[in-house]
């Protein structure tokens, strides 16, 4: 499919106003059906998928915030604490990364290995709820102080692993949530999380993400299930535009797709005589892989791995949805400083 190149606007993006997160939440609109309270007319930003009367086109709102993990970088992640402290930076949406204990409760924690964040070891499917309670989220944890020194701030608070039902509970009901599975097999998994959403009645504010194409079947057994495109698809089709200038079969209107910003890959070249690899940091996300994903009608982009004001300015100017980003705190100041009309073709 030969697509057209995109006209590039020098004005490109406006500054929401500073309105406390209580009163604003601009939300995942056309999955989760959640109703937009907010004054943003003033500057001229709408809620995704309305129409912007107050710039020329091609202008561009700025990109949602998700907390991804909590808040990765701000506190401990996949905390209560995390969350808090996501909640109170105003993220626009927090993300959370799901295993299941042994007796099937499914809690929020993300590596292999307990050892990884917790004074624990082993996996997260080998001990019960009661026992992964019992660990310290936080005791891996670091700060570095002012002399260039680790130090482990949580290890003296008990910052314990929470469950799924916990963190919802603790969420108000107007803010969004990406769901991340991590644990394997998917069907048990996806199982014990509808049974708490059921519980909860949190499928309309649920977007459900997994870079194992399992998930997406797991959960197509449940039809209130909102999910992203598989990983696989995302990756084939940004691959192809990339490499061989093509769009291949691009999503349904309304869909979301998540890929990271930049993206370290290796291209491998096999030959008679063997093969080759070459590294690359690739930016996958370009103006004309946008219009490819957008080729059948709006689809909602999620750039993974914004955490610097020049990468906020250029998925921006992309006309990206939303950025993942590890810390909430450092995003909303770079958003905030965003005051004026950025000029895309400039970087200003």
């Amino acid at each position: 499919m030969q697509q057209a190149g995109r006209k590039t606007s020098k004005q490109c993006c406006a500054q929401r106003p500073s309105i406390p997160s209580q009163q604003t939440h601009i939300y995942l609109k056309t999955l989760l059906s959640i109703v937009v309270v907010a004054t943003l007319s003033a500057c001229g930003v709408l809620p995704l998928g309305q129409s912007n009367t107050a710039f020329e086109k091609p202008s561009r709102k700025l990109p949602l915030i998700i907390a991804h993990r909590a808040g990765a970088d701000d506190y401990p992640e996949n905390t209560l604490l995390a969350i808090e402290g996501a909640l109170r930076n105003r993220a626009d949406v927090i993300w959370l990364t799901v295993q299941l204990s042994r007796d099937g409760v499914p809690v929020l924690y993300r590596p292999a290995d307990l050892a990884a964040n917790t004074n624990g070891a082993g996996p997260v499917a080998d001990k019960n709820l009661h026992e992964l309670q019992q660990l310290n989220a936080g005791w891996q944890f670091t700060h570095a102080g002012n002399d260039g020194t680790k130090a482990y701030p949580y290890r003296s608070q008990a910052l314990p692993i929470p469950s799924l039902e916990q963190a919802l509970q603790a969420i108000p009901d107007s803010v969004p949530l990406i769901l991340d599975m991590k644990a394997l097999p998917a069907e048990p998994q996806a199982q014990a999380v509808a049974q708490i959403l059921d519980k909860m009645h949190a499928w309309s504010r649920v977007l459900i993400y997994s870079t194992d194409a399992s998930y997406q079947s797991a959960f197509e057994k449940f039809p209130q299930a909102k999910h992203f495109e598989s990983r696989d698809q995302t990756r084939g089709r940004l691959a192809t535009m990339a490499l061989a200038q093509e769009c291949v079969s691009p999503p349904p209107k309304d869909s979301w797709v998540a890929f990271e910003y930049r993206r370290k890959v290796q291209l491998l070249e096999a030959f008679t005589l063997g093969e080759a690899r070459s590294s690359v940091t690739a930016k996958l996300w370009t103006p004309t892989s946008v219009d490819c994903f957008r080729s059948n009608g709006k689809v909602n982009i999620i750039a993974i791995g914004i955490n610097g004001a020049e990468d906020y300015r250029a998925a921006a100017c992309l006309g990206i949805d939303a950025v993942l980003a590890d810390s909430p705190q450092k995003m909303q100041a770079i958003r905030s400083s965003q005051t004026n009309v950025i000029d895309c073709q400039s970087g200003r």
